[in-house]
């Protein structure tokens, strides 16, 4: 009601500035049979108020469709009333939707090319890394160590950016299976033996054997791998332990990754799970990319499961992934 009111509002006021104009001309040219004026302007009035009225019905269930939120596009597609305003409302609706499920349509369709291509380069790029790899694993003089940190760091990188593509579309890349925790994490620690090693850390397995949950094997090892690379980053050269344990609380399940290294101000933990945010370790650290504790927490929720982190400056942090009583066996 308060739309229709709005649109008309300049005829109401157009209509009482033509009577009242017609009555000064009227009385300034000596009219003065007043009873003939009022019975003109109620007349008027009368008719005005009919063919609003009218207007009203034929146009009102579109008025009051314009006047409520939508919780879909398709709510704002059907057809209310037999007005010709109603009727050209709903042609160019429905054409407006149309244009948009193209450009969604087209759009979807060259953000698949963009991660099938992705996919491809990084495939690609992983079979000249790992010849050279091999060349110089067994080699112990210089360059050649220098040459294996980049390679594996290069390695690391690649697999975060064939991960971060594959998010776009997770639906299709994953399987939920009943997972032996402590063999999938140690298969982890294991990959990273050689970055464990160099950065002078020691992985500590505190999970007890038969331990189950229900995830996905791929994108959980590919969590625990983002984690254990910021344990390792940010304590190296400090001689410390890296803990990785499981405990319970209530029906929750949950695996944590305990570093002692420089931990986190304050300030920093809230936005430590946006994409791209490095905070103020990553002013020191100039290799942070600021995705790993993004991507843990979008697959952690895309899972089933919830990512917690606690830390203090020069302490160490304690990132947790929580199994719900859902994801246990």
């Amino acid at each position: 009601m308060r739309l229709f009111l709005r649109e008309h509002l300049k005829l109401f006021i157009f209509q009482f500035c033509q009577l009242f104009f017609l009555f000064l001309i009227l009385v300034f040219d000596g009219y003065d049979n007043y009873s003939v004026l009022m019975y003109f302007f109620i007349l008027s009035t009368g008719l005005l108020a009919v063919y609003l009225i009218m207007s009203f019905i034929r146009s009102k269930e579109m008025y009051q469709h314009l006047e409520q939120q939508r919780e879909t596009l398709e709510d704002y597609l059907g057809k209310w009333g037999d007005s010709p305003l109603s009727e050209a409302y709903f042609e160019s609706t429905q054409e407006q939707y149309r244009l948009y499920q193209r450009m969604i349509i087209e759009r979807e369709r060259k953000k698949e090319e963009q991660v099938t291509f992705m996919n491809q380069w990084v495939h690609q790029m992983k079979t000249p890394l790992s010849v050279i790899q091999l060349l110089v694993q067994d080699e112990d003089e210089q360059p050649f160590p220098s040459i294996r940190e980049e390679a594996e760091r290069i390695g690391r990188g690649l697999d975060m950016v064939l991960h971060s593509s594959r998010l776009e579309v997770f639906e299709r890349d994953f399987r939920v299976d009943s997972i032996e925790l402590r063999s999938l994490v140690q298969k982890v620690v294991q990959e990273h033996k050689t970055f464990f090693i160099r950065s002078k850390v020691f992985p500590d397995v505190q999970i007890e054997e038969g331990v189950r949950v229900e995830t996905d094997a791929k994108w959980l090892a590919f969590m625990l791998s983002q984690l254990i690379s910021n344990a390792i980053k940010y304590s190296a050269g400090q001689n410390q332990k890296i803990t990785l344990s499981l405990r319970k609380r209530e029906t929750d399940l949950i695996l944590d990754v305990i570093d002692r290294g420089i931990g986190i101000v304050e300030s920093d933990k809230k936005r430590v799970f946006r994409p791209f945010f490095t905070g103020e370790n990553g002013r020191k650290y100039r290799e942070s990319t600021g995705m790993g504790l993004y991507l843990v927490e979008q697959i952690s929720e895309k899972l089933g499961h919830k990512v917690e982190l606690e830390s203090k400056v020069n302490e160490g942090t304690t990132v947790s992934i929580v199994f719900p009583e859902a994801n246990r066996t």
